[in-house]
């Protein structure tokens, strides 16, 4: 493969190499059919096998039963899945809870407020979004709790969910999909789009509890409707093939590195190496997350003592190869987000920048 960087970026993300490559092969031909799988008809035999593996491999690297989920490849990013929960889930008369961890959360309320009673049953913006919520109050008999489990521009991360009851849970997951062992038969719904741990942008998956589904509103618009994909496999109108087709080698990729236990170790020991790096160099570094607890493994997130000095360390860190290190745009600084696929030695190239220009500029 030809020269790469190291690539910061939140999203679309770096994918593994071994994928690309198997990928770059399924686009000039797949299985010695003569056709390029951008090609193939998603009715055919090639693309059934492709869609097929995908949705055991998913279901088997997050400990889930096909007895009890639906694996469901959907479009519209996670930002339309703001709009679908609420309207497959949640009616005039019932309420919503909300837990606004961050940018992403509280668009996700704002969008449920169109379809019913959703409320913020708990926020961290008084404090910037610079940890999670501390408190959270349930309301008796609400239709489902909604929660962000990684927050891709402020850098926190769940990592003990809320206790709900016996409320359904439903989770953005997003931007720490795959990234870390969880029990995820404690979600009803989870849903998160591909592009940062998974695959290319395209394609959202979504984990939904068959019997959460039982509960849902029928008088929803069929192509927005969780029962047609459901009944269907995701395949009631053309789904995104090739993005899925490039899901199924990342969970190859996955399952071979030694499924999620053995990709949590290396990201934590990624986060932890690039922390360090900011706390030892504090407060000419100021990372964001006032929490340590709270710290994203997939999105660090930092600011300088000295703003004046952040062109010259973007600079510096394009000069050494490593691109995608903005914040973004709504909060400015520093973020390097480090997803599964990112290399150690990556991140460790970033260490030794931040550690050296601390020790020139400071």
């Amino acid at each position: 493969m030809s020269h790469r960087i190291y690539n910061f970026s939140a999203g679309p993300a770096i994918l593994p190499e071994p994928v690309l490559d198997e990928a770059a092969q399924g686009v000039r031909e797949i299985n010695g059919s003569g056709m390029s799988l951008l090609e193939v008809s998603h009715r055919g035999k090639d693309y059934e096998a492709i869609h097929a593996d995908a949705e055991q491999r998913l279901l088997r690297v997050m400990g889930l039963s096909g007895e009890e989920y639906y694996p469901l490849f959907l479009q519209g990013g996670a930002s339309l899945q703001f709009a679908m929960v609420p309207m497959n889930f949640l009616t005039p008369e019932q309420t919503a809870d909300y837990v606004v961890s961050g940018d992403w959360g509280a668009k996700a309320l704002k969008e449920a407020q169109l379809f019913g009673g959703a409320r913020e049953a708990a926020t961290s913006k008084g404090e910037g979004y610079s940890e999670l919520p501390k408190e959270f109050t349930r309301t008796p008999g609400a239709r489902y709790v909604h929660i962000t489990t990684n927050n891709t521009i402020e850098g926190t991360e769940y990592f003990a969910l809320p206790d709900v009851g016996e409320t359904p849970l439903v989770a953005d997951a997003s931007s720490d999909f795959l990234a870390l062992q969880r029990d995820y038969g404690k979600f009803s719904l989870l849903y998160a789009g591909a592009q940062k741990n998974a695959g290319p942008a395209g394609v959202t998956m979504a984990l939904l509890r068959k019997s959460f589904l039982e509960t849902a509103n029928p008088k929803v618009a069929k192509i927005l409707s969780y029962r047609t994909y459901a009944e269907n496999r995701s395949l009631y109108n053309t789904p995104p093939t090739f993005a899925i087709y490039v899901v199924g080698l990342v969970l190859k990729w996955l399952e071979g590195e030694g499924g999620l236990e053995a990709i949590e170790a290396r990201n934590r020991q990624k986060a932890k190496v690039l922390y360090d790096a900011l706390d030892e160099h504090a407060p000419f570094y100021q990372p964001t997350v006032t929490d340590k607890g709270d710290r994203s493994l997939m999105n660090v997130t930092w600011r300088l003592h000295d703003p004046a000095l952040e062109g010259e360390l973007l600079a510096e860190a394009k000069k050494n190869g490593m691109d995608g290190l903005k914040g973004h745009r709504s909060v400015g600084g520093f973020r390097a987000s480090i997803y599964n696929a990112f290399p150690v030695k990556g991140v460790q190239a970033l260490a030794d920048l931040l550690r050296d220009f601390a020790q020139r500029k400071g």
